[in-house]
């Protein structure tokens, strides 16, 4: 998608084709702006192929129409401001207990792959906040959850062929019902769910979690079938802790090769936690101007989520051309073309957070910015997932400095088989006491 979108700088759309369907890749921010959000009646489904016998598919991120609508609505309120300084001593203590593991492995002399840490950490964090399981992946990297949490992401044939499939043809996905080879982690979360659920109601016990949410759901009428709550836990689980640790450890990269950026964002972090006796807390990382700046640079560099797809569900005529789209048109934005377009981005390999300085976020047009989406099908978790990667930062990097080692790859390949992004040889780095 980044390289159609790259081959005709000057136009608004251009055409391609998935075998026989006709798909439209949108390259105009103000054309995007209408996708989005302006005409999003006729864009608010993604178009892809769902498979009914899978049931882990009922998830949001996957369904359309009325029934997204119900659900997006009643799920909403699990990511408010309060919801997540509830959630904020879990993150921290999940954060905590990472510097404590990474203390062992400096003492130990061993260079980490930065990704599989945050991962632990990440899955910790989910586990607990949404499932009440405690599971302390950081100390026993081979726990359950964390073997499962591989399992969804774990870059394979079957799951790109079945991704791409999706993405190029849905009628020839539904014809092959090609499966991503997934359905072991399928029949684990709908067991844990289950079990989950019936503890609860059984012994009336209520914990702010996810999963109570859930069950408060389908306790008053909302139609939610155990494989639809299934569904929503395994989605929360696997987009919590995956796209999180994937835009930590890129950022930690990105850190190591610009150590005067990293240098400036510990005097941050210094300053901040000096002014609050030491603590991290919620209002804390809420004052981290400058770590918002990173993340959002790393997120713009690396967006975990590299493509944004709708469908056109009427005809409709393209604002400003004679072009009429019919209905059942796919529609493409390349998010990582977006991002690396120096007519947005300047020098777009460089690493530069003063991109996300007020003054210069005003100048640009806000939609060529995308890491999570936009409109009313941005990312649900947006808030909470942003949380995660700045706690998790802030942990490491009040403690410690990350510098490259002799298997850093400077200019990473993202792996071709992965439907997130996904570094292809990891991500190698030191970790260095700084006191």
């Amino acid at each position: 998608m980044q390289n159609i979108y790259n081959q005709l700088p000057r136009e608004r759309y251009v055409g391609f084709y998935g075998f026989h369907r006709p798909l439209l890749l949108i390259r105009d921010p103000e054309l995007i702006r209408h996708v989005l959000i302006k005409d999003f009646g006729t864009f608010h489904d993604r178009g892809l192929f769902i498979d009914d016998e899978e049931p882990l598919n009922k998830h949001l991120f996957f369904l359309a129409g009325k029934k997204w609508r119900q659900l997006r609505i009643k799920l909403s309120p699990t990511f408010t401001s309060g919801k997540l300084k509830g959630m904020f001593k879990t993150i921290q203590d999940c954060g905590q207990e990472m510097v404590d593991v990474i203390g062992e492995m400096v003492d130990r002399g061993e260079s980490v792959e930065v990704r599989e840490l945050i991962a632990r950490f990440t899955t910790d964090v989910i586990s607990s906040v949404a499932f009440g399981q405690e599971c302390n992946c950081q100390r026993n990297p081979e726990h359950e959850f964390r073997q499962w949490g591989r399992k969804i992401f774990e870059p394979s044939w079957q799951a790109a062929i079945a991704f791409v499939l999706n993405f190029v043809s849905p009628t020839l996905m539904e014809y092959l019902r090609i499966k991503g080879g997934r359905s072991d982690v399928s029949k684990y979360f709908q067991q844990m769910v289950a079990d989950t659920v019936a503890y609860r109601e059984k012994n009336n016990f209520r914990r702010k979690d996810f999963m109570d949410l859930l069950i408060q759901l389908k306790k008053q009428g909302i139609q939610l079938s155990m494989d639809d709550l299934a569904a929503q836990a395994f989605v929360f689980f696997g987009a919590g802790f995956e796209t999180s640790s994937t835009a930590t450890s890129f950022t930690l990269h990105e850190l190591a090769l610009n150590p005067d950026i990293q240098s400036k964002l510990h005097d941050e972090i210094d300053a901040v936690l000096k002014e609050n006796g030491g603590k991290i807390s919620y209002d804390a990382i809420r004052k981290m101007t400058y770590l918002d700046k990173v993340v959002s640079e790393s997120l713009r560099k690396h967006p975990p989520a590299a493509v944004l797809n709708r469908e056109c569900n009427q005809d409709y005529k393209i604002p400003d051309s004679d072009v009429i789209l019919e209905k059942g048109t796919a529609i493409v934005l390349s998010v990582l073309g977006l991002h690396h377009d120096p007519t947005h981005f300047p020098d777009p390999d460089r690493f530069n957070p003063e991109r996300f300085s007020e003054e210069a976020k005003a100048k640009r047009h806000p939609y060529v910015y995308l890491p999570f989406g936009e409109g009313p099908r941005i990312c649900i978790g947006m808030r909470m997932g942003l949380l995660q990667t700045k706690v998790g930062l802030t942990n490491i990097l009040s403690k410690y400095s990350v510098q490259t080692t002799q298997k850093t790859v400077a200019n990473l390949d993202y792996h071709p088989r992965s439907p997130i992004l996904m570094a292809k040889s990891g991500i190698h780095l030191r970790f260095v006491k700084r006191f």
